[in-house]
């Protein structure tokens, strides 16, 4: 990979860029305080940073200090495991895209419409979803920087709303009396809240694409990396115990209940920042991660997966337009299909790829013992293998849990292990492809 000399995103930037592509605010976390209750969601919204997001972070910022290259994670499976493997990284990791950027302009429609309903449904939900779409490639199209930048300031016009309902809510929550409903929290609801919290708590691995383009990677993805964590963990906790008492049934708690939070709290103007604020994470979070997703097709076009036009960057800024036209356009014609938050499918290709960081992790840490590591995982190779412990059981329990999800008229599992498999076979084409080509 080339080095690039332009101006880079600090430790503040990639903090909020890391922030957009995991998090976005407490938005997501209704299901959580519905299934679980107040205290329910609160113990799982802090236990699951630790076991799910924690080890994630640590083995992001070793393996990114050490190969600061754009590309990240496939570039961390291909040099400790070989192209098949690294290729396969890729795949999941683009296979998710497709799945997971359909749902950022639904959401910011879903917002949208509780001010203007008549944007949100039909095709004029659909063209929302285009021009916001656009309006991410354009701001990307400007750089690394603009699009750190432009997290930073999204994430204070996210958060101060959540500021305003903790200094509201506090003072009545103390002094009010615990909400007494009991909610029937079987096993199966508990691993269902856990499945929610684990999909609002992953993606930490997508700061690390960027890496090229990221000054003194090997100082600023730790600092990064434990910034985001603390910030993630703190956004979800705190909103959610600061309403815990203000007398509203967990059972009640559905998409968009934040608004109305907020309204009871605070009256309509802060209801409608909250709305606001759920189109800006929306944004944030869609902007952020096309970030991340595009810098691994020019990976691969280095790598020759791919045609060498996708690695083609603009000068001023190193911005790798074919990439993010590319992309950008792919995910805009996937907004009519109407995907549904396929959580179970989501953290399976998730899971998996996240899996094969891991054993990355681990296979580096024996064959290249040498490799400089301006930050490493403490614990020796035994530290190394036991990150990875929590998160490959947890992966295992939801996806067990989830097991009767369905895409359509099969089962969400079965589907993503179709997607794996087609990786395969996609690899195995392509090299039948370019070996004709060569010869």
């Amino acid at each position: 990979m080339k080095p690039h000399s332009k101006k880079k995103m600090t430790v503040m930037q990639l903090l909020t860029a890391t922030y957009f592509m995991v998090a976005g605010g407490p938005f997501g976390l209704e299901e959580v305080i519905h299934g679980a209750g107040y205290l329910g969601a609160a113990l799982i919204l802090i236990v699951t940073p630790i076991v799910w997001s924690l080890p994630t972070a640590l083995m992001v910022a070793e393996l990114s200090a050490a190969m600061p290259e754009d590309g990240g994670y496939y570039t961390w499976v291909k040099r400790a495991m070989g192209r098949f493997w690294g290729f396969q990284e890729a795949w999941l990791s683009l296979a998710a895209s497709i799945f997971d950027m359909a749902i950022y302009p639904t959401l910011f429609v879903l917002y949208l419409s509780r001010l203007f309903p008549s944007l949100g449904e039909g095709a004029a939900a659909i063209a929302v979803g285009f021009a916001m779409i656009a309006a991410c490639a354009a701001l990307n199209l400007g750089g690394a920087r603009s699009v750190g930048g432009s997290s930073v300031v999204l994430s204070v016009l996210l958060l101060a709303p959540f500021a305003v309902i903790v200094l509201l809510a506090a003072p009545k929550s103390l002094m009010a009396a615990v909400p007494t409903e009991r909610l029937p929290l079987t096993q199966g609801g508990l691993f269902s809240c856990f499945l929610v919290a684990m999909w609002n708590c992953m993606g930490w691995d997508n700061a690390s694409t960027v890496a090229g383009e990221v000054e003194r990677p090997h100082r600023t993805y730790p600092l990064a990396m434990m910034g985001a964590v603390a910030l993630l963990a703190a956004t979800y906790v705190v909103p959610v115990l600061a309403v815990s008492r203000l007398g509203v049934p967990p059972s009640s708690w559905t998409t968009g209940s934040w608004a109305d939070v907020a309204g009871a709290v605070g009256g309509r103007w802060l209801m409608i920042t909250v709305v606001v604020a759920g189109m800006i994470s929306a944004f944030g979070m869609l902007n952020a991660l096309v970030l991340s997703y595009t810098r691994v097709p020019v990976a691969l076009a280095e790598d020759g997966f791919l045609p060498k036009v996708f690695a083609l960057r603009i000068a001023k800024n190193d911005a790798p337009w074919v990439a993010i036209l590319v992309c950008a356009a792919c995910w805009a014609l996937c907004l009519g299909i109407g995907f549904e938050r396929l959580v179970a499918l989501d953290i399976m290709l998730y899971g998996l790829s996240l899996l094969l960081e891991f054993v990355a992790l681990v296979v580096l840490r024996v064959r290249e013992p040498d490799l400089p590591r301006p930050y490493r995982v403490p614990g020796g190779l035994l530290g190394a293998v036991g990150l990875g412990v929590f998160p490959a059981l947890i992966l295992g329990v939801a996806l067990w849990s989830a097991r009767g999800d369905r895409v359509g008229p099969v089962s969400a599992l079965a589907f993503g292990a179709g997607v794996v498999l087609l990786g395969a076979v996609v690899y195995a084409v392509g090299g039948l492809f370019r070996r004709r080509l060569d010869g």
